[in-house]
């Protein structure tokens, strides 16, 4: 009897296994092909038939050129979070930064630049340089900026935007080619001169250049592309959740400020507000030469939200430091 009751329930469960998986067979698999079908157009990217740069043509019909735009794009196609941030801070620094290149005479492609330098944000490199441009601190007092122990206009995206249009002024002085003035921005004039003259090229696609350089323009050719064409590459963001252009007035002061927290207070606003609205400020005061002024930014209206952004954004700055001691 007790032999009989086992062969029951053992059938049983046969039988319950049976119709699990028979059950499950029957499902359809449309979420599944749905899911593939777009991988598939996810992981064929489609490279562009033409490029330029600056109204330079870039030379696709060349497979190497080809491949290592290819790379590019799908490094940076792929790299979600990077890009997505990137573009979301494009849309409060572009417009402000677009009207300095045009009134400059610098082609609008070199609005690309900072985004590779240094993804639009105030960071620092393991060399020490700083700001959207990564400048050095010689080059960028070369360069008209203020760098000292209380202030470092190289955090300033609009004064280092101007400074950084000097600088490409005079590298297209000496090389007439707006490709090799991309190129020498990362390896210096001097390096990229000396380049040119022992390999007896003209075109930043001949040259045999490091690693870095090599890669530099193709990195500013690839972000161009995506940013022109976010849908092409998937990158679909709501107008809601880009960065909004801050909303800020200007201060001139020309005395030294012995206590900016106070003075921060005085405009009714946090010291930590106005750290982040002007991040070239780097100390707890600001001492101001004769004849010497600044303009300060004050927000005209702080959310919550946004304090909470500024006290994240000054906690990522810190990492950043730390990381690059």
């Amino acid at each position: 009897m007790k032999n009989l009751q086992n062969t029951i329930i053992l059938i049983l469960l046969i039988g319950l296994v049976a119709f699990t998986i028979y059950d499950k067979m029957q499902t359809k698999p449309q979420p599944i092909v749905e899911q593939i079908r777009y991988e598939t157009e996810l992981l064929n990217i489609e490279m562009p038939e033409k490029m330029d740069f600056c109204g330079e043509t870039v030379p696709l019909k060349e497979l190497a050129i080809r491949e290592r735009l290819d790379r590019d794009l799908h490094s940076n196609s792929f790299f979600h979070s990077n890009t997505i941030l990137i573009m979301k801070r494009a849309n409060r620094w572009f417009p402000r930064m677009r009207k300095i290149l045009k009134e400059e005479g610098i082609p609008d492609d070199f609005i690309y630049l900072p985004v590779v330098e240094s993804a639009l944000t105030n960071v620092i490199s393991p060399a020490g340089a700083t700001g959207f441009w990564q400048f050095m601190r010689g080059t960028g007092k070369e360069m008209g900026l203020t760098i000292n122990g209380e202030v470092d206009e190289r955090y300033d995206p609009i004064k280092s935007t101007r400074a950084a249009c000097k600088y490409l002024k005079q590298a297209y002085k000496r090389f007439g080619d707006w490709t090799l003035v991309a190129a020498s921005y990362n390896m210096g004039m001097s390096g990229l001169g000396r380049r040119i003259s022992k390999q007896k090229a003209d075109s930043y696609y001949d040259l045999h250049l490091n690693s870095e350089t090599a890669r530099y323009v193709f990195r500013i050719l690839a972000f161009k592309e995506i940013l022109s064409n976010p849908d092409k590459y998937k990158f679909k963001i709501k107008s809601q959740y880009l960065y909004p252009e801050e909303k800020v007035k200007y201060v001139t002061v020309t005395e030294s400020i012995r206590d900016l927290a106070q003075f921060a207070k005085n405009q009714g606003i946090s010291y930590n507000a106005l750290k982040f609205y002007n991040p070239w400020l780097r100390n707890t005061e600001l001492k101001i030469k004769k004849g010497k002024s600044y303009n300060i930014a004050i927000p005209t209206q702080i959310t919550e939200a946004e304090e909470a952004d500024m006290k994240e954004g000054k906690k990522d700055l810190e990492e950043v430091k730390k990381d690059s001691l």
